[in-house]
Parts: C-alpha cells; structure tokens; sequence
C-alpha cells in the first residue's frame, strides 16, 4: 500500500506538469485545427530563463529565500515565454491558416528544431543543474513522502488550472475563445476578432507551459536544450487521451498519463525485475496513446471542437 501510494502522488506530480503542457496543445488545436509540436520546447525555454534568473537573483540577492526566488523566475519566466509562443504563431503559423494540414506541421516541427538550436547555442549543449532553492527534507504522507517542492508544483499546477477554467468561462475573452473554437466564420461576423483570440491562446499556453518547465526543473534538478522533446510529446499523448480540444480533458489526460506512468514504473518495473523500469517508463505513454487512438480516437471525454465547414 506504500507503493501505491508513493506511485500516486508521484504520478499526480508527473501529470500536473503534463496537465500544464497539454492544455497548451488542446488551445491551440480547438482555435486552429492545428497541433503546435513546437508547444515542448516552449517549455525547455521557460525552464532555461528561469534558470538564468535564478543566477542573476543568486548572484545579486543571495540572502533572498528560496521560495521567493522560484516565484520571480516563474514570473519572469512566463512573459519570455508568451512572446516566443506569440512570435511563433506570428511567424510559423499564420500565413499557413488555410494551407494544407501537412504544411503547418512541418513547420511546427522546423520551429521545434529551431528553437532547440538556438538554446543550445545560448545556453550550450550540456546539461545545467538547477539550484535546489526549497528544502530537500520529505514529508511523510500515509507511508509515502512528498517533498516542498512537489507540494509547490502541485499547487500551482492547481492553481493555473483553476485560472484557465475561470477565464475560460467567465470571461468575455474566454467566450471569444469558444466562439472561435466552433466556429470561426460565425465568431468573425459577430465581430469577434480571430487573431486576438488566436494570438491570446498561444500566449495563454506559453504561460502555462514556462510554470511548468520552471517546476520540472525545480523538481528535477537539472535541465538542457532538448529536455522539451520527450515531455511534449507525452503532453500531446494527455491531450489525445484526454480529447483534444477539450480543456477538462487536457488536465484529466495529463493526470491519468502521469498516474499511469508512475504506476508502470513502479509495478511493472518490479514484475519484470527491472527491465520495464524507470529506464523504459517512456514507453507507457506512447502505448495509452497507441490503445486510445485504437479503441476510442475521440479520447475520453471526446472532442468539443465541431467540424469546420
């Protein structure tokens, strides 16, 4: 019962982040049509200045706590991130609204490269270790334990969740979001302006996505130019599961990936003295995702997004 309970909250950790990282990718996907590979990377970009503004505040301000360090370079995190994202869909995607589906994902691929080429060109190609700012010390939880920083990255995980819900329907931009999202042609001849609204959820999932590369490296000490690659497609993995284009989906999904993750890890490892351990806990993603789009392609809470005429 200990293990289970390890596994859970270690899967809960997990998903939060894959939460994070999905919503970003079911946005973009229910205003365009459109699954921005490159979402993962914004995340190694948000990791990487949260990074550099930990140096700088360790450098200048090194009596500063912990906790409140974490907390600027989250927040100086998510307007770098913003701008990238927005720049992005400003140069990458918006002249390929209306070309073929193959043309922009390509093109997401393209600006994945790019942008772990010029990190590694910033930032070098070996990995950087993370300060660790909060205390190490676990806390026992029903025969388990969690750390400081996990219960951090789970509360703002839960926090920015309930924001994006919030937002998303009490709010006269998050109406727009879904006028859009059923409808683009109708939204616009209501006089919702499609390209703030696009250019507002690119912006909205960047933010969400620097939370989480900031906490990943937090959580896991060490970061480097291509540690966007794996958590993104494990994100887009949340998202199908989920239903893309469905929010509440995107945080289900990432959650019941994370759990089913940790889970695989933990017990399969065992039953297989090993050889499915942590070294291959890759590989339950990507076989959830192969079962989903097998048995239920709408994922499991389906797809919102009507079909555009």
């Amino acid at each position: 019962m200990d293990t289970f309970i390890q596994q859970i909250i270690n899967g809960l950790v997990l998903g939060s982040m894959y939460a994070l990282v999905a919503l970003g990718y079911t946005m973009v996907y229910g205003v365009l049509n459109l699954i921005n590979f490159a979402h993962g990377d914004v995340l190694m970009i948000g990791a990487m200045i949260g990074l550099t503004i930990l140096n700088i505040l360790g450098a200048h301000f090194p009596e500063m706590s912990g906790g409140l360090q974490l907390l600027i370079a989250i927040v100086g995190a998510i307007p770098c991130c913003m701008i990238v994202n927005v720049l992005i869909e400003r140069i990458a995607y918006r002249r390929l609204r209306n070309a073929p589906r193959l043309a922009p994902l390509i093109t997401a691929i393209g600006m994945s490269i790019l942008l772990q080429t010029f990190a590694m060109m910033i930032w070098g190609r070996n990995p950087l270790p993370f300060p660790q700012l909060l205390s190490t010390e676990p806390i026992a939880v029903g025969g388990a334990v969690i750390s400081i920083t996990q219960i951090l990255l789970l509360a703002l995980a839960a926090l920015s969740m309930g924001g994006l819900v919030l937002l998303v329907e009490r709010t006269k931009m998050g109406r727009a979001m879904r006028a859009v999202a059923e409808n683009p042609r109708v939204a616009g001849l209501m006089g919702v302006d499609s390209n703030r609204v696009i250019v507002y959820t690119f912006a909205i999932g960047a933010a969400l996505a620097a939370v989480a590369g900031v906490m990943w490296g937090a959580n896991y000490a060490s970061i480097q130019f291509a540690m966007g690659t794996i958590p993104g497609l494990k994100a887009f993995c949340a998202a199908v599961l989920g239903g893309i284009g469905n929010i509440y989906g995107a945080m289900i999904g990432g959650i019941v990936l994370g759990i089913i993750e940790s889970l695989g890890a933990g017990y399969i490892g065992d039953f297989t003295n090993g050889f499915l351990g942590s070294h291959y806990q890759d590989i339950f993603a990507f076989i959830v995702l192969i079962l989903v789009l097998t048995v239920r392609p709408s994922g499991i809470m389906g797809e919102r997004v009507a079909d555009r005429a």
